[in-house]
């Protein structure tokens, strides 16, 4: 295990009561990274039952501070004075431009979208008044330090104001690659609408990820920590070339990332999404990557139905926190697949699905810190079919 012995990160917000996000701030990071250890190892192995237990890694740590390379602020206050941080119900609108956990890109970048809320003279979406148009502004930066930025806003009333004034933002983050606009019209707690608008000629921002280009669209789901997700990636990577499956179906492949990663000469990867936009975003991965169709091809398809109709000897889950859930668990448990390799954000589903897949049991395993001040993370397990005794 490795990580910053004895740190306690501090923060103004935190102390205040204005942002009590990071539950787990009071406690030294090297505490915390134990105790994520420790409580995966103990569901995992609850969940097992008599089925043998799986070599543990030592866990993956991230830097406590600086990690998140993605933003999700909500805008408050007024045109003239804005605010970009979260809502209270009791406080109403918090600034948190200055939080710790951002990357320094981000950082620098958010009082300059601040100024851009005021030049575009772009009213805040006010909670209680249901009035307003700008409900969020939604910020990734790459590992290239490049950005992209989306307005998250009521209705397109503002559009004509905001590509009015897009070379001044434009001229002023130099690093701003991509910019849209997202129409989120409901009066509810949703981050972000099923329509977006591409203002700039690039519409996907270049992710590089160990030796990778990963293609991020807008809607692309990626994570947060990208320095961890490398890692993750490298994990699966090392894990793959022992087992040297001649087949690997990566279910729910977003931008490819898997996919991608696992690639090897003689082997067949599908990458398997319902989202035509994240498979063009793979298929242009592949390409950066000089790899051909057939050893990596991308489908748009239901994931569930495509696992039973051609089987395959590896295959990747990478779900939400819902995990798997008892239907997708049992098609993967009648699959006859030999090997699983399920990357998960919530060890208590993990364990539920495991409970399922009684046929399969765990080789390695390995916990990744992804959200470092908080209880949340990443674990990767391999599972194993289990020989058939007659």
């Amino acid at each position: 295990m490795s990580g910053p012995v004895g740190v306690v990160l501090e923060c103004a917000h935190y102390d205040r009561f204005e942002c009590r996000s990071c539950t787990w701030l009071e406690r030294p990071y090297d505490a915390q990274l134990a105790a994520k250890d420790d409580t995966t190892r103990s569901l995992i192995g609850a969940a097992l039952g008599d089925r043998r237990a799986p070599s543990w890694l030592p866990p993956v740590a991230s830097a406590p501070a600086g990690f998140r390379t993605k933003a999700k602020m909500v805008v408050g206050g007024t045109a003239a004075a804005p605010s970009l941080g979260l809502w209270d119900p009791e406080r109403g609108a918090v600034d948190l431009r200055d939080c710790a956990l951002h990357s320094a890109g981000i950082v620098a970048a958010l009082p300059v979208l601040a100024a851009f809320v005021t030049r575009a003279a772009l009213a805040p979406y006010d909670v209680p008044t249901r009035s307003g148009e700008l409900k969020h502004v939604l910020v990734t930066e790459s590992p290239d330090g490049q950005l992209m930025v989306r307005w998250v806003l009521r209705s397109t009333e503002a559009a004509t104001r905001i590509r009015k004034h897009l070379p001044w933002l434009l001229d002023a983050l130099p690093s701003l690659r991509v910019v849209t606009l997202n129409i989120q019209p409901v009066h509810a707690a949703l981050l972000e609408g099923a329509r977006e608008l591409v203002l700039t000629e690039q519409a996907s921002l270049p992710m590089r990820v160990n030796d990778l280009t990963l293609h991020l669209g807008p809607r692309s789901f990626f994570q947060t920590n990208t320095a961890v997700a490398a890692a993750l990636y490298r994990t699966a990577q090392d894990w793959v070339a022992e087992i040297a499956p001649a087949t690997v179906h990566d279910l729910y492949c977003g931008v490819g990332g898997f996919a991608l990663h696992l690639a090897a000469p003689g082997r067949r990867v599908t990458g398997i999404e319902i989202s035509p936009d994240a498979v063009a975003a793979a298929e242009r991965g592949r390409e950066d990557a000089g790899l051909s169709p057939d050893a990596v091809r991308f489908v748009a398809a239901d994931a569930t139905s495509y696992l039973l109709d051609e089987p395959a000897d590896l295959v990747v889950v990478n779900p939400p926190r819902r995990g798997l859930g008892t239907e997708l668990a049992g098609r993967l448990e009648e699959s006859g697949g030999r090997w699983i390799l399920y990357s998960s954000c919530n060890p208590q589903t993990l364990a539920r699905d495991l409970e399922v897949m009684r046929s399969y049991a765990p080789l390695r395993a390995q916990v990744l810190d992804m959200f470092p001040q908080t209880a949340h993370l990443e674990v990767l397990v391999l599972l194993q079919r289990l020989p058939v005794f007659d």
